[in-house]
């Protein structure tokens, strides 16, 4: 987060979305709830994603020594048949800056670019969707 998102925002607003403090059990709760799709390479984790049931792609990346290899290609086709293996008929998102692009060559549409605050930071992100 904090090497690839840069190019598109402000140290505090990196610092802000990805903070060194993140509350483990928080994200570990938040993760049971979800079909959580993660790619490795080794001992590391190359890119993971977050399907919600109702078609809602939550977290979604891409570590920086993984960009452009097709990772985040590999997990969104994954979280694809997963969507389509429960009936769900839409994927929907909130799309970063830097995320914005590879989500329109997958064939997702701007609804809206919108303004959200995490931790007194501002961001510009685009909600956005695809029919499946």
């Amino acid at each position: 987060m904090h090497e690839v998102n840069i190019r598109d925002y402000t140290k505090a607003q990196v610092d802000a979305w990805a903070p060194a403090d993140m509350d483990i059990e928080s994200w570990t709760k938040s993760l049971s709830s979800k079909f959580t799709f993660v790619a490795e390479e080794g001992e590391k984790i190359a890119g993971f994603g977050e399907l919600e049931a109702n078609g809602h792609i939550d977290r979604f990346y891409c570590h920086q020594d993984f960009q452009r290899q097709g990772v985040g290609t590999q997990i969104l086709a994954q979280i694809t048949s997963k969507a389509r293996n429960l009936g769900i008929k839409k994927l929907f998102t909130e799309a970063s800056i830097t995320a914005k692009p590879f989500f329109e060559s997958k064939g997702f549409i701007v609804v809206k670019k919108q303004e959200v605050e995490r931790r007194g930071q501002r961001f510009i992100n685009f909600a956005m969707e695809k029919l499946i």
